[in-house]
């Protein structure tokens, strides 16, 4: 008994003989409520959280506007005037900056009429020369990361411009470039806020948990009701994914300033908004940089979803090249999105590691000469756009952009290359798919689905008393708990056993791989710089080559599932082994320990924690990218939330999936999280 209690893997092993025991047991057709929980007033929660909503939206706060075109005065309701309002200032300002980037006269129309800019052919915004952003491109680089980057930047905007990308490319960094702001100026008072007020804090720390691991589709269905559909909505649904990391990096970057830097602002005279703005704020302003990163590269991401509620871009036009199956045209639009993301990612990072010298006494023309460069290039780019303007009014101006029917293109090649894949392994990949399907996806997924409610949740209590006692016990099991009073158990056992099968072969090969690069320092920093660009495709991206060798099918899915959730795997285990102090190794090796023995009995014991948080990042990447590939065709919570975006009624049911969804994530991301902590502790890393 003794040993049963000391040795928590006999409890778990005696945990899933009872759990098999009464799978076996609770007969489908007579178990009743320890089969599936019976339809109860819980499935009503969907329609009370629409008819909330509702309420909010059309009853609440009734209030008497005036319309100044029709000269009336009518009733509405003050979240209709807020929506309305909001969406006004988020849609002029992604009109302007499009059309500063584009031309147009929108802008202008908004100040004058129609009539006015029919009367002034001058009244036009011209559209900035992409030349001159290219060389905005190349002298950002330089000043922020040195050559490299600066060839990165500069070159991955001419590809953009002469590929024809360059409208959809622009409409899309007009759509950052309003949410990236907004969700840092929000981010950002949230976090300072946090820091003062412990409680606030308290309250806002499991609404970022939910956040965080909610599905990015289901931020579209409230944003669709309250704000409906078009540019404006898709920025403002981008603005609340991207901004919880902002809030939790600026908290931790105020919580690691230290006291003494806290104590000299305050012997200096500091009064408290000095002492934030002046002294904080500054001292944490690498961890809110990383912040600003994260942000960019959250909304990168939400663009391309956001295109399902009308967002322009490329995004957009990826989708539309996905639904016709025009692959070499994705894989380029594809590849346009991949370049921006991994531009924007090296220099937001060159910009948070970038020591600025305050002291530093060097003259006007030396300090700004970067910015000086860019706007004599932006003048002289300008002039001679508009003179060949003037001088061809009926060419076309490539200095101002190039047409996608003008730019070079290697759509046709990509098409042959996938026509050749198809002709030339079509055999294979079919019966590829057919084991896979039938001899182990089809097989796993009806077991998940024979696992009666009662034995799962015994199951998840049993896991979570073993791993951290009562309180763990209860929260997981509430998680799942709350899943399995809805009517969609069923579609959640199927997303799980998808998730179960991506993680195993994910973290299989992400801890082999990381494991042998861990080797040698010079094959770790490259997996390392592998990782982080991996990290910065949007996970749509990742569905383009799966369904150019794979068709459309759940193994398509699964294996860009696999890809997408390899990465932190890989990292973590690389970056684990890496910290393993070196005065333990060489202990080792002084101990007389081979090679294989050190990796065995120390550097993987002390490494394990560390990786285990990556197997958490990997079980979170890998529910979202499932979700996101109910855009190809699955039967899991994500379709139902697809589903939900397109039905009158849906919001509720939407939201309710959404938590699904995220309950998942959080009992595991719990669990997980706990026995890490209390490994730490034991191997005294905490």
């Amino acid at each position: 008994m003794h040993y049963f209690i000391e040795h928590k893997w006999t409890q778990f092993v005696a945990l899933l003989v009872v759990f098999f025991a009464l799978v076996m047991a609770i007969d489908p057709a007579t178990g009743g409520n320890l089969w599936r929980l019976q339809e109860t007033r819980f499935w009503l929660l969907p329609d009370v959280v629409n008819d909330g909503l509702k309420f909010l939206i059309n009853d609440f706060w009734v209030v008497e506007t005036y319309d100044a075109e029709l000269d009336i005065t009518e009733q509405s309701t003050m979240m209709k005037e807020f929506t309305r309002d909001l969406s006004g200032v988020v849609l002029f300002s992604i009109n302007l900056i499009r059309e500063l980037l584009l031309g147009g006269v929108k802008t202008v129309v908004t100040f004058t009429s129609w009539d006015f800019i029919s009367e002034n052919e001058w009244a036009r915004i011209p559209a900035l020369p992409w030349p001159a952003v290219a060389a905005g491109a190349f002298l950002t680089g330089q000043y922020l990361g040195g050559r490299n980057l600066s060839l990165l930047a500069g070159i991955s905007t001419i590809y953009i411009a002469v590929f024809g990308q360059w409208t959809p490319a622009m409409q899309t960094l007009s759509f950052v470039l309003v949410a990236v702001p907004l969700s840092v100026l929000l981010g950002l008072t949230l976090g300072i806020v946090a820091f003062r007020n412990k409680t606030f804090e308290s309250i806002l720390a499991p609404l970022l948990n939910v956040a965080q691991t909610m599905p990015h589709f289901s931020y579209l269905i409230p944003v669709v009701v309250f704000f409906g559909i078009g540019d404006h909505a898709g920025a403002i649904s981008t603005v609340i994914f991207a901004t919880p990391p902002m809030i939790r990096l600026t908290i931790l970057g105020l919580k690691k300033v230290s006291p003494e830097v806290v104590e000299a602002g305050m012997m200096s005279g500091c009064n408290s908004r000095q002492l934030m703005f002046k002294v904080l704020i500054p001292t944490a302003r690498h961890d809110i940089l990383i912040g600003v990163n994260q942000v960019i590269m959250q909304c990168l991401a939400m663009a391309v979803i956001a295109s399902f509620i009308g967002a322009k871009g490329l995004g957009y036009d990826l989708l539309v090249s996905l639904n016709m199956l025009k692959i070499g045209q994705a894989l380029e639009l594809g590849i346009s999105i991949v370049l921006i993301a991994v531009v924007l990612d090296r220099l937001s990072l060159a910009w948070a590691k970038k020591q600025v010298d305050y002291f530093a006494d060097v003259p006007f023309h030396r300090r700004h000469r970067y910015s000086l460069a860019f706007v004599g290039i932006l003048i002289f780019t300008s002039v001679i756009a508009y003179v060949a303007s003037v001088a061809f009014p009926d060419k076309a101006n490539y200095f101002y952009f190039i047409h996608e029917s003008q730019g070079l293109t290697t759509e046709k090649f990509w098409d042959s290359i996938i026509d050749w894949i198809i002709t030339n392994t079509y055999d294979s990949v079919q019966n590829f798919n057919a084991f896979m399907i039938i001899s182990i996806l089809m097989p796993m997924k009806e077991a998940y689905l024979a696992m009666p409610v009662a034995a799962t949740l015994f199951l998840v209590a049993g896991t979570g008393y073993i791993v951290g006692g009562l309180r763990s016990a209860i929260v997981a099991t509430a998680f799942i708990a709350f899943i399995a009073l809805t009517p969609w158990w069923d579609r959640a056992l199927i997303t799980a056993y998808m998730a179960t099968f991506a993680v195993i072969i994910s973290v299989t090969i992400g801890c082999s791989v990381g494991i042998l690069c861990s080797r040698s320092p010079r094959a770790t920093k490259f997996m390392l710089l592998v990782c982080d660009t991996f990290q910065t495709f949007p996970s749509f991206v990742y569905l383009i080559p799966v369904i150019m060798l794979f068709g459309v099918s759940d193994l398509s899915v699964l294996i860009a599932v696999i890809v997408y959730a390899t990465i932190p795997a890989t990292r973590y285990t690389v970056e684990g082994l890496s910290n393993v102090p070196k005065s333990l190794q060489e202990a080792g090796s002084m101990s007389g320990v081979n090679r294989t023995q050190r990796l065995l009995k120390i550097e993987l014991p002390l490494a394990f924690p560390h990786i285990m948080l990556g197997i958490n990042q990997t079980v979170i990447f890998s529910l979202f990218m499932i979700i996101i590939g109910a855009f190809i065709g699955t039967d899991d919570l994500g379709q139902l939330i697809m589903q939900s975006l397109s039905e009158a009624n849906g919001m509720g049911q939407g939201i309710v999936l959404g938590l699904c969804v995220a309950f998942i994530g959080l009992a595991v991301d719990h669990l997980i999280h706990t026995w890490a902590e209390q490994r730490k502790k034991v191997l005294g890393l905490a």
